[in-house]
């Protein structure tokens, strides 16, 4: 990257919060923009899981935006620079990956995961293995980030075997509970919390395996649609059995459509 290209957005965002600058970035907060920070990672993500990488560039300046203008805004403040803030990120790679920086030898990653633990646990006064998985993290996340860490200090199952065992078992106690109280919605936060396990021994992303099948409904669904368009047909006074016609019309135009 041409480091002037860098500086020169941090200018630009520093003569946007200016007296001479935008009045809606001068009214702006940590507060009010953090929202904008979570849209612009959710679309980096988009932009990978469809691989279109012209998309992802764009997002990752947005993305790069919001880190500039949370960094102004410390400026300002008095509380950190940009400048601040890549140097803690340069400083703490280094100290993380003393494999690498120091004479620390390992062979595999997970030897690197353990090290990179022991690491951050020295780094702060943490009292829990669990202690900094953000909890505003969405749910299917945060569950596998809780159970990342439990799995580097031990707590884990040793066969994806053994969780399917744990689901059939979660699965018949939300059978058997009560659906009027908390405790079916106990029991199927335990089927949830399972399947991410599940998911985590089989290297799949539950947060983004979920909203990948999202997605894909979306689009089967706007494909059922549009064929009742076609047809002359009032979707929603349809029946059933004739959505479900529709349905498979659209899995069976992508089965052929994925042939070629």
């Amino acid at each position: 990257m041409d480091k002037s290209a860098f500086h020169e957005l941090v200018e630009i965002m520093a003569k946007l919060r200016s007296p001479q600058g935008c009045p809606w970035d001068r009214e702006q907060t940590h507060d009010s923009i953090k929202g904008h920070l979570v849209e612009e990672a959710f679309e980096v993500i988009d932009a990978l899981d469809k691989q279109d990488f012209g998309e992802l560039k764009e997002e990752l300046g947005d993305l790069m935006l919001q880190v500039v203008f949370h960094s102004q805004l410390g400026a300002e403040a008095g509380r950190f620079t940009i400048d601040d803030v890549i140097d803690g990120i340069v400083q703490k790679l280094k100290r993380r990956h003393p494999h690498v920086f120091g004479d620390v030898e390992v062979e595999t990653a997970g030897e690197v995961l353990v090290h990179w633990e022991r690491i951050k646990a020295g780094e702060k006064d943490r009292r829990s293995a669990l202690s900094g998985v953000p909890e505003v993290l969405p749910a299917l996340a945060y569950s596998q980030k809780l159970q990342e860490k439990a799995a580097r200090v031990g707590f884990d199952w040793a066969l994806a075997e053994d969780i399917l065992e744990k689901l059939t078992e979660e699965v018949a106690e939300f059978v058997a509970a009560d659906r009027q109280t908390r405790a079916a919605e106990d029991e199927f936060g335990d089927i949830l919390f399972t399947l991410v396990n599940l998911a985590r021994h089989l290297n799949i992303d539950s947060e983004l395996a979920l909203r990948r099948v999202g997605k894909k409904f979306k689009n089967r669904f706007e494909a059922m649609e549009d064929l009742a368009r076609d047809a002359g047909l009032d979707f929603a006074a349809a029946g059933l059995a004739e959505k479900e016609r529709l349905w498979e019309r659209v899995k069976d135009k992508e089965e052929i459509d994925g042939d070629h």
